[in-house]
């Protein structure tokens, strides 16, 4: 059924219930024409980046976008900040104020200092140019994990409901979300990463300020300077300039 807003070209895709939005959209991916956004209202097997476990309860959200790019791995791999900034506008849209949103490299969204929203990128079936690529989000919107239940040093887990006292079901956040997807996505395709990237830069949270980076094999700690045109985290220590490809953010 169409939905008033919807954008065009996308297929919507609602669930009672799946083992991980991420794991059907592999599943269908290589039978879908366009991109298509396959949302559940319960998951049993959800799971964030590096393969830990997502707490998912009802009335939280968890949806996947299909899309089937040509472009080199490198700049697919940049929609994290597409979605992020989607993700950041559909916010808005449902709590009618900016306030208290940032945005965390690589891809996550905050509010009032704790997270709300995590972003997981993947590819389905074989690797390769032509690969289909799952976008992941999953969203407090009602339920938050507890801190005993996140790894220590992480972002404090936060609900849209807790901190604004707004309620909206995920069936409705997706209908804000989607057209916010694919504006932003068009931007990107026309015109390529850089309008994106300042975007984004204006809505970064703890931009020119003292954060580190663990990247598994060393700890970086700097002013965090910008994002360059690779989608890097650069950060400037006593020392030197580093850009960062991937790494775990602590505040």
């Amino acid at each position: 059924m169409k939905v008033a807003g919807w954008p065009e070209g996308y297929g919507r895709r609602v669930l009672p219930e799946v083992d991980s939005t991420n794991a059907e959209a592999a599943r269908v991916a290589g039978t879908l024409a366009g991109p298509e956004w396959i949302l559940a209202l319960k998951q049993t097997a959800a799971r964030g980046r590096r393969g830990r476990a997502w707490a998912n309860p009802e009335g939280n959200f968890a949806a996947s976008l299909v899309l089937q790019p040509t472009e080199p791995p490198a700049t697919v791999a940049l929609r994290s900040f597409v979605a992020s900034l989607a993700l950041y506008d559909a916010f808005v849209a449902a709590t009618g104020r900016p306030e208290g949103f940032a945005l965390k490299w690589p891809n996550d969204v905050l509010l009032n200092g704790g997270k709300v929203a995590g972003i997981l990128l993947e590819q389905a079936g074989q690797s390769g140019r032509l690969s289909p690529l799952v976008i992941g989000i999953g969203i407090n919107l009602v339920h938050a994990p507890s801190a005993e239940d996140v790894e220590p040093g992480a972002m404090r887990p936060v609900s849209l409901l807790s901190e604004t006292g707004v309620e909206i079901s995920p069936g409705d956040f997706l209908d804000l979300l989607a057209p916010a997807y694919a504006r932003c996505e068009a931007q990107f395709v026309q015109y390529g990463f850089e309008p994106i990237r300042r975007a984004w830069l204006e809505r970064a949270a703890r931009l020119g300020e003292v954060i580190t980076a663990r990247t598994g094999k060393a700890e970086i700690t700097g002013t965090f300077e910008t994002v360059d045109e690779a989608g890097n985290l650069v950060l400037k220590t006593r020392d030197t300039r580093q850009a960062i490809p991937a790494a775990e953010i602590f505040f």
